[in-house]
């Protein structure tokens, strides 16, 4: 299945976010602005295990992905869907065996993969951020933590002021910091001050633009949302949400708590995917320093990002 367009009545279209932690494929129909999602599923396959900062993708993940890769082809013709993008990023971009990989999908699965620039990948998080209608006339800083980069994006409901994409992902963090569980506090000072090596340019851009809302595009932001609202006993369905306000003492209570937690402890949270269990961590505390660099206490999550602003251009 190519990525092209062909004739009919009801365009039906689908996005394969190919991250580096996990792979999503996302159908839908409609309007830009209010599609219906027909199919959405997500598998972790964790390109990245094992080799994220060699730059290489392992054999066993190599497999799962193209596995998975077979598995999403199966779902396209099940739904009749008569357009595609698959857009690879930071795990396909930087790994050495990147393009083996991109052939192995075409061959095996019919797949053509588009590999973007992590500034086109910024875009897309701008325009999904946007389509879901989160954005004011206020500054905000968007910020999406992947697996092998985060994007980070100032801007408001009219237009993106600075953005940039930074090979900081959870993935990479996790590989040089979080070695041992519970993450010793040497661990945080050490990946606090590679940080502070790291975003210079953000902190410029910050101190530019001002912006006085922060806002966590999916991922991780999702699952600290979900385990808060689940542990106040209130129902809460990500299906259903596409905006939700932190209550910043509940979001800094409960990041406290993932910092000092086990494995064993994370995965008996409720609202944690098994594939964020220990990526959250690193995620956690990126967040909070985040929070207190750019001096910033409302945040706010949207569970659009990247194939909800992929999917804007193809149905707008």
């Amino acid at each position: 299945m190519q990525n092209e367009s062909m004739p009919g009545k009801n365009k039906r279209v689908a996005v394969m976010d190919l991250g580096t932690n996990t792979f999503h494929l996302l159908i839908a129909e409609g309007p830009a602005n209010n599609f219906t999602e027909i199919f959405h599923t997500q598998e972790g396959v964790k390109l990245g295990e094992g080799g994220i900062n060699e730059g290489l993708i392992q054999p066993a993940a190599f497999e799962r992905g193209i596995a998975t890769m077979q598995r999403f082809r199966d779902h396209l013709l099940d739904h009749h869907v008569t357009e595609l993008r698959a857009i690879g990023t930071s795990a396909l971009r930087n790994a050495k065996n990147g393009q083996d990989f991109i052939t192995a999908v075409n061959e095996k699965a019919g797949i053509q993969i588009e590999l973007i620039s992590g500034d086109q990948e910024a875009a897309y998080i701008y325009n999904g951020i946007d389509a879901s209608g989160c954005l004011t006339d206020r500054n905000a800083l968007i910020i999406d933590i992947g697996g092998g980069s985060v994007e980070f994006i100032i801007g408001n409901e009219d237009e993106i002021l600075w953005k940039q994409s930074f090979e900081i992902g959870a993935a990479r963090l996790m590989d040089m910091f979080h070695k041992v569980d519970p993450i010793p506090v040497i661990s945080i000072k050490a990946m606090t001050s590679y940080l502070n090596g790291q975003l210079a340019d953000l902190f410029a851009a910050a101190l530019k633009y001002r912006p006085r809302i922060l806002i966590g595009s999916s991922g991780a932001f999702e699952s600290f949302a979900e385990v808060i609202e689940l542990e106040a006993g209130r129902k809460f369905d990500l299906k259903k949400t596409r905006n939700y306000e932190f209550d910043t003492d509940d979001l800094l209570d409960l990041i406290e708590r993932l910092a000092k937690s086990n494995h064993a402890q994370r995965a008996a949270i409720k609202g944690i995917i098994p594939v964020r269990v220990d990526m959250i961590v690193v995620a956690s505390l990126l967040t909070i320093y985040i929070m207190q660099k750019i001096g910033v206490a409302d945040v706010a999550m949207s569970t659009y990002s990247l194939k909800e602003g992929v999917l804007a251009q193809m149905l707008g």
